[in-house]
């Protein structure tokens, strides 16, 4: 039964680790320490601490992932799937998000100080991977002493995640939800980030990065993030949202917002620079770019795995489009992996993932249950 009742008031917590000479070494080989992590918990951890599940979060995202914080008038990014009688059911698992590594909520990233110079790292913030952010994860998984998880899942980014932690730690995860997302960034997916970093880094007030204390560089990040958000959406539900309806009843003859397509995008743009650091977004977007599981990096040749799979995908996405998804699947199949396909009908795009709650939420319900069944 589908309980209403959510989450209530949450508490973003801390975790601080990699401190003095025992720095996270990242794959680009540079080090990086003292590392600080912003994560929050939801339900309760079982007495065997076999009902824990990571959650990753997007591009855009952090660790509040659901329920609310003090003075929040919206919920969580994800609190339509995450809470008592939901998805994923807190009245049965135990639920962990966290803010990756060189994001900028409460996260180790370009923004937070550095100390060796106490001022802001801005581009001397090495450069991170995917591998790097679920590196830093585990860490923080393994401080709750959580030895293996139930599940990893996430969209977009957050399924890079729950491929990536499958990759470097296969006997920690009893299963894997990546929805919405992609094995290998493809040449499409690198070069809209591309235009988006330009359009940061073209803005004057970006200063190479050392915009912190001044000026930030809002019209770039603005701009980049409306590129960013076009991709999330699709022809169809752009034609039903807004067509080619205008501000006012005539077009003006001018070059400002005629149609309400083009306000919607710049209302988008000017939220993000609210709330979003423009260096995180290079960063972030880079490691993304960077992200390649594919050509037997996911599972070794002869590797024997027991983690299951639910791969999601949505057929209006065309940022990280279906077919990408059943290259994973047609892939775990040849190695003999337990792994489900399921792609939802649906025009909201890659947004899908955030929207279509009855039909993920039936999925992930079922999946969970035998597989923490299957271990239990």
């Amino acid at each position: 039964m589908n309980k209403e009742k959510g989450l209530g008031v949450v508490e973003t917590k801390y975790f601080t680790f990699a401190k003095g000479k025992d720095k996270l070494l990242l794959e680009s080989s540079q080090s990086l320490g003292p590392i600080t992590l912003a994560y929050e918990t939801y339900g309760s951890l079982n007495d065997q601490k076999s009902n824990a599940i990571l959650v990753g979060h997007a591009l855009s995202g952090d660790a509040h992932a659901a329920g609310f914080k003090d003075g929040d008038k919206k919920p969580g990014w994800w609190d339509s799937m995450i809470g008592p009688g939901k998805a994923f059911d807190t009245d049965k698992y135990f639920v962990i998000c966290s803010n990756v590594i060189g994001g900028c909520k409460g996260s180790t990233g370009p923004s937070s100080i550095n100390p060796e110079t106490n001022e802001p790292y801005a581009l001397n913030f090495p450069i991170i991977t995917i591998s790097d952010m679920v590196r830093a994860q585990k860490c923080l998984i393994d401080s709750l002493g959580i030895k293996k998880l139930l599940c990893v899942s996430g969209g977009s980014m957050g399924g890079m995640q729950a491929l990536a932690w499958v990759a470097l730690f296969p006997e920690a995860v009893g299963s894997s939800i990546p929805i919405a997302t992609t094995w290998k960034h493809s040449p499409q997916q690198i070069a809209f980030d591309e235009v988006g970093r330009q359009a940061v880094m073209a803005d004057p007030s970006w200063k190479n990065g050392n915009y912190y204390g001044g000026g930030l560089p809002q019209r770039g990040l603005a701009v980049a993030r409306m590129i960013g958000h076009i991709t999330y959406m699709s022809d169809e539900s752009m034609e039903e949202k807004f067509s080619r309806k205008l501000k006012e009843s005539n077009y003006t003859f001018t070059f400002k917002t005629d149609f309400e397509v083009e306000g919607y995008l710049r209302y988008r743009g000017d939220s993000f620079v609210k709330r979003f650091d423009a260096n995180s977004y290079l960063y972030i977007t880079k490691a993304m770019d960077y992200f390649d599981l594919s050509a037997g990096k996911l599972i070794t040749q002869g590797q024997k795995i027991d983690t299951r799979f639910l791969v999601i995908a949505f057929q209006s996405d065309w940022l990280y489009p279906p077919y990408q998804s059943r290259e994973i699947i047609h892939f775990l199949k040849m190695c003999h992996v337990d792994a489900t396909y399921c792609e939802i009908q649906s025009s909201y795009g890659h947004d899908a993932f955030l929207l279509e709650v009855p039909e993920q939420t039936h999925l992930i319900k079922h999946f969970l249950k035998t597989t923490f069944e299957s271990i239990s």
